[in-house]
């Protein structure tokens, strides 16, 4: 089993910025990816950012040129800076980890979910 903890998530007013963080913990494995996604209410849970283990990135369009991905793979840890943060932005946000133990079973996890509320 893995665990993901997230940390970070806040009220902040638009324009200013908020860090979240991610740290996978349990058995020996290796992360594949790792990411995070975020579900605002009554809408579908989407991407905002993606690592590979290997340092390719993807991010939703809406947050290009704002957010930042960076991943620690020795700790096992992915983290999200966010930028010139809108409204528009608030959400819960959850880490996502896709995971490969030893016997090459991969599988998927999430985190508890870390709200972020941009409001003034």
């Amino acid at each position: 089993q893995v665990q993901l903890v997230e940390s970070g998530g806040g009220l902040v007013q638009p324009g200013e910025s908020l860090r979240l963080a991610c740290a996978a913990s349990g058995a020996r494995f290796n992360v594949n990816g790792m990411g995070w996604y975020r579900q605002a209410p009554g809408e579908q849970r989407d991407l905002v950012a993606w690592m590979t283990s290997g340092g390719n990135t993807n991010y939703a369009d809406s947050v290009k040129g704002r957010f930042t991905i960076s991943r620690d793979n020795a700790k096992n840890m992915v983290s999200l800076q966010m930028n010139s943060l809108k409204a528009e932005d608030t959400a819960v946000y959850y880490c996502h980890a896709v995971v490969r133990f030893e016997n090459l079973t991969i599988r998927n996890y999430w985190g508890q979910g870390t709200q972020v509320t941009v409001s003034s």
